[in-house]
């Protein structure tokens, strides 16, 4: 039997930002804007194709001129992942 047979499928960073985008408009208090999405007017989240992967900076806390976390996305996997994470950091900004 051949090792491939488990294989997940390649990942497609073109249509797992579409998908990541959608699955993050979904969490209603961020807005989409262009390239990113923003809370309460302060950019907290933006997005980015790099070769074969997805890059997403999150923003440490809600402020203006926010200091950037960058989380690269490498599988679907990741992309489940980092919804989840931006639910966290949701709450965390919206505590703030």
């Amino acid at each position: 039997m051949s090792d491939d047979f488990f294989a997940p499928p390649p990942f497609k960073p073109a249509e797992s930002l579409i998908q990541l985008k959608r699955s993050l408009r979904d969490l209603r208090p961020l807005a989409e804007r262009g390239d990113g999405f923003e809370l309460q007017g302060c950019r907290v989240i933006e997005l980015a194709v790099e070769g074969d992967t997805i890059a997403v900076k999150f923003a440490k806390t809600q402020s203006r001129s926010p200091q950037w976390e960058r989380v690269v996305l490498k599988s679907g996997a990741d992309v489940r992942r980092c919804v989840d994470d931006a639910k966290k950091r949701l709450v965390r900004w919206t505590e703030e």
